[in-house]
């Protein structure tokens, strides 16, 4: 008898899991997805970074599947003439006070496998990115960039020709697990499954409430909020220039990025994207009473065209004003706990026939094919 597994979300993480599991265990797989298009959110909104592993503590789930996705996404990408281009990506320090933590960055990227990591003084960062400035940096030089949204697109075709179906326009509206099933309304139908794998994104809290297990984190939506270099100031940067991240975030600043369709995007700042979460959730008012100086920094950077500029000269001097240009922002869902404390690496929780995605932020996209594979492993479980 074939197992009929139910995936709900139809972005890169679901449309991955699917084809996962439809690939190597035969089942009859069924995407529930309520917008008209698969990669509508996240996928949608994002800026094409193919993360090499730098920046994830060694061992953790992060930095395990992202070495692990990276190489699954070079190959699937060349196996379906999908773009893929290692660009290679500058971590800059701008002042002498910033070495002691770049040089840890060096040091957990080599830890976690990243290959061709080198650490570079003012002349040599210079040689990878002619515009930029900065006392030192660590250059990864197989950090690439991709078009995610394609790629969900061909996952999904994928799924079709493995004899799944993608149900777009699907909005799920309930879960009730029994003994021997789970069931699902979605849109105007009713679906029977033997296991759930829930990728819902933004909508992971409503996915777990339905399904009676909210737990102790929830999902806080961030907004990301960029400019693009306008005309030939495009030129000024060859591939990914980022400032050394603050290990009290799981953000990693403005930063200059080069897309597959070369535009380059300055950017993001982090905004929270709901006020009902600041109000509703004892995590994220704990989270913006600590970080509230934060909070007003990055408020300033939404409402304030020069804070970027100055952020972008900060690594390329020769970026001015008229250089940037509004383009389309991003969007992340974060989870908070109770705590207030962000939830820094991949959760996946497992609750009978049940398994709930709950956080899978960046580098998410890139390890899009080996968290398919971490889930295909844990489906079994659920499925007896």
């Amino acid at each position: 008898m074939t197992e009929r597994i139910g995936v709900i979300g139809a972005g890169i993480v679901g449309l991955a899991v699917a084809r996962e599991l439809a690939r190597t265990r035969g089942a009859e797989v069924t995407v529930l997805e309520g917008e008209t298009r698969v990669g509508a959110h996240q996928t949608g909104h994002n800026s094409g970074v193919v993360h090499a592993g730098i920046y994830y503590p060694p061992g953790s789930l992060k930095a395990t599947l992202c070495r692990e996705g990276v190489a699954l996404l070079r190959e699937y990408c060349a196996e379906h003439g999908l773009p893929y281009e290692e660009v290679g990506k500058l971590v800059v320090a701008s002042t002498a006070a910033e070495r002691p933590a770049l040089r840890a960055l060096a040091e957990r990227a080599r830890a976690n496998g990243v290959p061709g990591i080198a650490e570079l003084d003012a002349l040599g960062l210079r040689e990878v990115e002619p515009h930029a400035v900065g006392v030192a940096a660590v250059h990864s030089p197989h950090t690439a960039i991709a078009d995610f949204p394609a790629v969900a697109r061909r996952l999904a075709r994928d799924v079709a020709e493995l004899g799944g179906s993608v149900r777009l326009a699907h909005p799920v509206k309930a879960i009730r697990e029994g003994a021997s099933k789970v069931e699902v309304l979605a849109g105007r139908r009713r679906f029977a499954f033997d296991s759930l794998v829930a990728c819902a994104g933004l909508g992971t809290d409503a996915v777990a409430r339905m399904a009676g297990e909210l737990g102790e984190v929830r999902i806080v939506p961030f907004k990301g909020e960029y400019y693009a270099l306008a005309g030939s100031a495009k030129d000024l940067v060859r591939g990914l220039i980022y400032p050394v991240p603050d290990p009290r975030y799981p953000f990693l600043g403005v930063h200059l990025t080069r897309r597959i369709d070369g535009e380059v995007l300055v950017g993001p700042n982090a905004v929270l994207g709901d006020v009902r979460a600041l109000l509703t959730w004892e995590g994220t008012r704990r989270l913006a009473r600590r970080h509230w100086r934060t909070g007003l920094r990055e408020l300033y950077g939404s409402a304030v065209k020069g804070a970027f500029v100055r952020a972008a000269r900060r690594y390329v001097p020769s970026i001015g004003s008229a250089d940037l240009e509004p383009t389309e922002g991003g969007v992340r869902a974060q989870a908070v706990a109770r705590d207030g404390g962000m939830v820094d690496d991949f959760v996946i929780d497992l609750h009978g026939r049940i398994a709930l995605v709950r956080n899978a932020p960046s580098p998410a996209a890139t390890s899009s094919l080996a968290i398919a594979r971490h889930i295909a492993g844990i489906v079994p479980a659920l499925a007896h």
